[in-house]
């Protein structure tokens, strides 16, 4: 089975240009935890809701001088001031991407060694759609049913 089986084709996407109020709202209200981010037709890169929460996380090396020292209260204050960038500031240049003829199951292994929940479904930069790992669970889920049931694929 391929990606381009079980992929969703219809995707929304931002602009790098688009504020992340409006991304950070897309996500909160929709459940979004990631848009690919097109300029001109163009798959450029991936916004997550990591990649907006990391600019209020502590960093590496003030955890290792100690929690003591952290103010975190005024590092989550910090957020009002991160939604005003736009989304070029902090989305993910260059994805990874997976091809729409590669097997579900490489594909997953893609995922599940970087730790990624979804991932563009992309034909050098032109989005083809998303994969995530509910849509290969759910098609190996089926496929497994239907083989218990005698059910043939045509």
């Amino acid at each position: 089975m391929l990606v381009r089986d079980v992929m969703s084709s219809h995707v929304k996407t931002v602009e790098p240009d688009t504020s992340l109020t409006e991304v950070v709202a897309l996500m909160c209200l929709y459940r979004y935890s990631g848009l690919p981010v097109v300029e001109n037709d163009r798959l450029v890169g991936f916004i997550a809701e990591k990649d907006v929460l990391h600019k209020c996380f502590p960093k590496l090396e003030d955890l290792m001088d100690g929690w003591a020292s952290i103010d975190l209260d005024a590092m989550m204050n910090q957020y009002k001031d991160v939604v005003k960038l736009r989304v070029r500031d902090v989305m993910t240049r260059n994805p990874l991407t997976v091809p729409p003829d590669m097997h579900i199951l490489k594909a997953a292994t893609v995922m599940a060694r970087r730790n990624f929940r979804r991932i563009p479904v992309a034909q050098g930069d032109k989005l083809l759609g998303m994969l995530s790992i509910g849509d290969i669970h759910k098609a190996t889920f089926f496929r497994a049913l239907a083989a218990n049931f005698g059910v043939h694929e045509t």
